[in-house]
């Protein structure tokens, strides 16, 4: 007689399955029993990833098993496919350690990287000209940096080329950035400054953009410090508007290919006639000399004009003593060069 439950009492086909089922069974135990193993943190250090454009979820998961952030690259692989985010790898950096699980590194690797940047740093009041040996030691090709800074068309405001129009600051640049990106990013920094109501400013005063940077960027040259920007900008928005020469020593030099302690009295460099000179012409220099930075741009749009007695500020002067010496006469100026210089 033959008991209930007996497998002589089951059909054929549940006699065949059986033994599959409990393979099955069997398998996804030890499956289990794997992954459970598998997932736990590796042990490592921190870890910086690094995913270029190319790079493959199982070169990525195999590289960080190699560095002992997870236990298995297979097991990660596995997790980011559960989770949907095994598509998600971005270009840039992320930050992981082998004190993770599997789930938390899979976590990382679907947020957003950090982009690699250089570091550069880019003084107030140097020419474009000196700009390119800067870049170059920070890994940047100087020729490519060089003939993005002669390329106007990178600034709405530009004319012969980008002189007066890149900020200096200390910047950011992502690893690898071309030079139109770097210099559009020093430019785009600079129309910042360029506000509507602080161009409405520069207006009010009888400048439009490209006078305000050229005028800034001889308040720039010209200034010790910053305090006194705000009195060289008064002086020479006086003499403007009286048609009078500016007489800045540092357009000359500008024009003449030259720094400043290489001008020569002497040998007649002031009296040489150039698109830069203001001791020959009236009015502003042909574009900007320099760079200038915020404090400079600024000190345009609030100039001090008057002397504490109230009479205009027309001429200027740096004593032996390092101080600055304004007059509103060139008698007292005449005067004050006399005792100060």
């Amino acid at each position: 007689m033959t008991r209930l439950g007996s497998r002589q009492g089951l059909p054929l086909w549940a006699k065949i399955l059986m033994p599959l089922l409990m393979l099955l069974i069997l398998a996804g135990g030890v499956a289990a029993w794997f992954l459970t193993g598998q997932t736990g943190p590796a042990g490592g250090g921190e870890y910086t990833l690094e995913v270029q454009p190319g790079d493959t979820l199982a070169a990525v998961a195999q590289e960080l098993e190699d560095n002992e952030v997870v236990r298995s690259a297979d097991a990660l692989r596995y997790e980011m496919r559960r989770a949907g985010t095994d598509g998600s790898l971005k270009e840039g950096l992320y930050d992981v350690s082998g004190q993770m699980t599997v789930a938390e590194v899979a976590e990382a690797l679907a947020g957003t990287p950090r982009i690699p940047t250089v570091k550069v740093a880019v003084p107030e009041g140097l020419r474009i000209k000196d700009l390119p040996p800067i870049f170059e030691k920070s890994g940047f090709d100087p020729a490519a940096i060089e003939a993005a800074l002669n390329d106007p068309s990178l600034s709405e405001y530009a004319e012969l080329n980008l002189e007066g129009f890149v900020f200096p600051a200390t910047y950011e640049f992502k690893e690898g950035a071309s030079a139109e990106e770097v210099v559009g990013q020093m430019v785009s920094r600079m129309n910042q400054e360029f506000t509507p109501e602080r161009v409405a400013q520069a207006e009010s005063l009888g400048l439009n953009v490209y006078d305000w940077a050229t005028l800034a960027s001889m308040v720039q040259a010209e200034a010790a410090n910053n305090e006194e920007m705000p009195i060289i900008a008064g002086v020479f928005l006086n003499r403007l508007r009286d048609g009078m020469t500016l007489g800045s020593d540092p357009t000359v030099a500008y024009g003449l290919g030259k720094d400043l302690p290489e001008l020569d009295r002497s040998a007649g460099d002031f009296d040489v006639d150039h698109d830069w000179s203001t001791y020959t012409r009236q009015g502003l220099p042909k574009t900007p000399i320099n760079n200038p930075g915020a404090p400079a741009l600024e000190a345009v749009l609030n100039a001090q004009r008057q002397l504490a007695d109230g009479r205009d500020a027309m001429y200027f002067l740096h004593g032996k003593d390092q101080k600055i010496y304004v007059n509103a006469t060139y008698d007292e100026h005449l005067a004050d060069r006399e005792r100060y210089m």
